[in-house]
């Protein structure tokens, strides 16, 4: 599926990491701030959820909303939460259905070995629901606030 800036953003309901199902639907009136990374506890997604934690506050004075989108399991975004003090919602893609939908679930290649797993990708939603800007092959350094620049000059 191709996304298109202007077009609805694709729905979904997955389980968060508070034991409760969430809805893209749920956030109409907000703008959403959408990232998928790869895995919980590595390195660089560590350093970004560390990132939209400490700008968590400035996103939420633009109406801003984060959501992190893995495919790990509810358990694992538990304990990176609890780990890292993280104040927003992670959600489980265990079967990458929205990771697919939003074309992040990429083949990827380390030395010799072929996989497939999520391409750090970030989408900016609009309280309208559709897609603002979307911002794929994340370089973890600055990409924060490159989204949060992005909302505040454009939303």
């Amino acid at each position: 599926m191709t996304l298109e800036k202007g077009q609805q953003a694709p729905g979904f309901t997955l389980e968060a990491n508070n034991g409760e199902k969430v809805s893209l639907e749920d956030y109409k009136g907000k703008n959403v701030v959408l990232y998928f990374y790869p895995k919980d506890m590595t390195p660089g997604c560590t350093n970004e959820a560390c990132d939209f934690r400490d700008n968590h506050q400035s996103f939420e004075e633009l109406d801003a909303v984060i959501l992190g989108v893995s495919p790990d399991p509810v358990d694992s975004h538990k304990k990176f939460i609890d780990k890292h003090d993280l104040p927003f919602l992670l959600l489980a893609d265990e079967n990458h259905e929205v990771a697919e939908a939003y074309d992040v679930w990429k083949l990827k290649k380390r030395g010799d070995k072929e996989y497939y797993g999520i391409e750090r990708s970030t989408f900016i939603i609009d309280k309208d629901g559709n897609l603002a800007e979307e911002f794929r092959k994340v370089k973890v350094d600055g990409h924060v606030e490159e989204a949060l620049n992005y909302i505040k000059e454009n939303l």
